[in-house]
C-alpha cells in the first residue's frame, strides 16, 4: 500500500509560504533639522519680519567742532511659510479584511509617511542654502570667496575633487566673516570621501603617524560621518545635497556637480537657516464609504529661509570623480 507522497497529496501541501516579517528599505541619516534655527513666535499671519541693526562707526574728534551723530544701518529679513505638504496612503476595506498582513502595513503608514516628509524637509533645507548664493560667482564677503569649485585651490589637476586645501580655505572664509568657529560642520556628498582617500599625495598627508594612518585600513567614514574632523570641521555625508550642477567660477568649471556646505552650527542667530512650523507632521485618517477604502495621511506646513550668508561656504565637487 502506497504512503503519503508529494505526488499524491498535492491538496495537503502549500506551494507558497509567506513570512510574517516585512522587509523594509535601508535608510540613511538625516541631519539638516538640527542646523535650522526654529522660530517659535510666529503663531499666525503670513509674513514674519526680523529687524536687523548694523554696527556703530568711529570718527575723529576735532576740538572746537561739534560731533556728527550717525544713524546705524538697519534692515529687515522677511520670512514666510513655503511648504504645505503631505504623504498619503490608502487601503481597501476588502484587503484589510482579507490580508493577514494588513495590521502590520497599517502600523507602518505613520512612520513611513513621517520619514518621507523628513526626507523632503532635508532636501529643502539644502536646496534653500544653494539658492541663497549667486550661481557661477565667488560670492565674496570681506575679501574671501564663499563659493568655488573644489580643487581649484590646489591647482594640481584635482579640479572637481575635494581637497584638504578646500577645508582650510572654507575656514579662512568663515573667519573673515567673523563667524564664531565654535562648532564647525561640513555636509558633503559621499563621493568626496573617495576623492580624499584616493589622492595621489595621500601618503604625505598621513604624516605624522596617528589616526590618519588608519585611513588606508578603515577608510575615512563610518555611519555617514567622518571618523575624525579636518581643520576643525565635523564632517557628515548626505545623499540629499543639490546635484546636477554645471557652473564655471573664476574660470574653473564643474559638470555633474554637487554642492558641499561648510558652516558653523553653534545654536542661535548665527545659524545659516531659519525655519518655522505652522503645523507639525500630523497623522489623519478616514473611511471613504463610496470607495470602500481607508485613507491615511500625514500632513505638515513649514517655512525655510536662508538667513546668514556670512556663515555659509559652498564647494562644488564633481560626482564623476568616482568611476562607474
Amino acid at each position: 500500500m502506497a504512503g503519503f507522497t508529494d505526488a499524491t497529496t498535492v491538496n495537503l501541501t502549500r506551494t507558497q509560504v509567506f513570512s510574517s516579517d516585512i522587509t523594509t528599505l535601508l535608510l540613511d541619516d538625516l541631519n539638516a533639522m538640527q542646523f535650522v534655527r526654529t522660530l517659535n513666535d510666529f503663531p499666525d499671519g503670513f509674513n514674519f519680519n526680523i529687524p536687523i541693526v548694523g554696527e556703530a562707526e568711529v570718527a575723529y574728534f576735532n576740538e572746537g567742532q561739534a560731533m556728527k551723530y550717525q544713524q546705524m544701518d538697519t534692515g529687515n529679513f522677511q520670512f514666510n511659510f513655503t511648504d504645505y505638504v503631505y504623504s498619503g496612503n490608502s487601503m481597501s476595506e476588502k484587503f484589510r479584511r482579507d490580508s493577514w498582513l494588513s495590521p502590520q502595513i497599517i502600523a507602518l503608514f505613520p512612520q513611513r509617511q513621517h520619514r518621507a516628509l523628513m526626507e523632503y524637509y532635508e532636501t529643502r533645507v539644502w536646496a534653500v542654502g544653494n539658492a541663497g548664493q549667486t550661481a557661477s560667482n565667488l560670492n565674496t564677503i570681506n575679501g574671501a570667496s564663499h563659493r568655488w569649485v573644489a580643487g581649484a585651490v590646489a591647482s594640481n589637476g584635482t579640479q572637481g575633487m575635494l581637497t584638504f586645501q578646500d577645508f582650510a580655505k572654507a575656514r579662512f572664509a568663515l573667519t573673515k566673516s567673523n563667524v564664531p568657529l565654535r562648532n564647525l560642520v561640513a555636509i558633503v556628498d559621499p563621493s568626496t570621501a573617495y576623492s580624499l582617500e584616493t589622492q595621489t599625495n595621500v601618503t604625505n598627508l598621513l604624516t605624522p603617524a596617528g589616526q590618519w594612518q588608519s585611513v588606508t585600513r578603515e577608510g575615512l567614514t563610518t555611519g555617514f560621518k567622518y571618523r575624525f574632523n579636518v581643520y576643525g570641521f565635523d564632517i557628515y555625508e548626505s545623499n540629499y545635497l543639490p546635484s546636477s550642477i554645471s557652473e564655471t567660477i573664476n574660470s574653473v568649471s564643474v559638470t555633474n556637480g554637487v554642492a558641499n556646505y561648510f558652516f558653523d552650527a553653534t545654536p542661535g542667530d548665527t545659524l545659516s537657516w531659519v525655519g518655522a512650523w505652522r503645523q507639525m507632521p500630523t497623522v489623519q485618517s478616514k473611511f471613504d464609504m463610496d470607495l470602500q477604502q481607508w485613507d491615511y495621511a500625514t500632513i505638515c506646513e513649514f517655512g525655510l529661509g536662508f538667513f546668514r550668508e556670512q556663515n555659509f561656504v559652498t564647494v562644488l565637487t564633481s560626482k564623476s570623480v568616482v568611476p562607474s
